[in-house]
């Protein structure tokens, strides 16, 4: 099967999507979606997907995206207890819609959304789900490490409301003392009902 790539929608405003939380057991899943008017400014930039790096290569990625005239960003993001209540796929897809609006806000209106995984939106525009998009599609790259940024800042910011969890360390995944954590002091507010904690102590 050919593989999607931005350039079969020449001519159309292209916008790549991922998201990042989906496995948390604490904190939001946030997507980013991402328009990238001139592919030029990237020449000098090389980069993967959001998991090939380090938190600091990400930040600095982060912020030479924020001073490119040639790319533009919206967020989205859905809170524990929507993924608890409506569960954590649909919660992305959500999440995905939001970051796809805050783009209009900005004034680009996307022709076609090229949607990391196997799943679409519905939102009735032209959408394709790539597989493995975050390592094939730059507009995709790129918004897995903004939602990656944007997230862990978030799961920062909640590390000093609700201490004892490490969020800062973790961003609300499954590690050993995170675990070791919810066993002692149980579950915080911004943790996942829904979701199994799967060591036993």
């Amino acid at each position: 099967m050919k593989e999607v790539s931005e350039e079969d929608f020449s001519f159309l405003t292209v916008v790549g999507i991922d998201e990042v939380g989906r496995g948390s057991l604490a904190g939001p899943v946030t997507a980013a979606a991402v328009f990238i008017s001139d592919q030029s400014s990237l020449d000098k930039i090389s980069f993967g997907d959001s998991k090939s790096m380090n938190e600091k290569r990400r930040e600095e990625l982060f912020k030479i995206f924020l001073s490119l005239p040639g790319i533009e960003w919206g967020i989205g993001s859905v809170s524990s207890k929507v993924v608890d209540r409506i569960n954590v796929l649909e919660a992305t897809k959500v999440a995905m819609k939001k970051a796809v609006l805050n783009l209009k806000r900005k004034g680009v209106t996307a022709d076609v959304l090229l949607i990391d995984g196997n799943f679409l939106l519905g939102t009735g525009l032209l959408e394709r789900a790539v597989i493995k998009g975050d390592e094939t599609i730059v507009s995709c790259k790129i918004a897995s490490i903004i939602a990656k940024v944007t997230r862990d800042r978030i799961m920062r910011r909640n590390s000093k409301k609700y201490p004892g969890y490490y969020f800062e360390k973790n961003k609300g995944y499954g590690t050993a003392l995170h675990l070791e954590a919810i066993e002692k002091k149980g579950r915080s507010p911004i943790h996942r009902t829904t979701f199994a904690v799967k060591k036993k102590f």
